[in-house]
């Protein structure tokens, strides 16, 4: 399945998301509880097929544990879409 590429702006704004749990002292952690699951199925609908499945556990685990924040999952997916594609090299015309 060819999805389209989710933009970096969207990117980023998640990966913040994630740090926005460490805003409000205290609830850091618990916070990350309820947010790792949520996370992991918007990676999972972001990037979709095997991408999104590896990288919403990898993502969800990430998120779980303490100190792993930092991690900017989205982002690195979107930079390594980006690195990767395919480029589409025009047709050979026939004369």
């Amino acid at each position: 399945m060819n999805k389209e590429q989710p933009s970096l702006l969207f990117c980023l704004l998640m990966d913040l998301a994630g740090y926005a749990t460490f805003a409000i002292p205290g609830i850091g952690e618990f916070g990350d509880l309820i947010w790792a699951p949520i996370s992991a199925f918007i990676f999972y609908k972001t990037f979709g097929g095997w991408k999104g499945a590896f990288g919403g556990l990898f993502n969800f685990v990430e998120e779980v544990l303490p100190f792993t924040d930092f991690i900017p999952s989205f982002t690195i997916m979107w930079a390594y879409n980006l690195l990767t594609r395919k480029k589409l090299t025009p047709p050979i015309p026939i004369r």
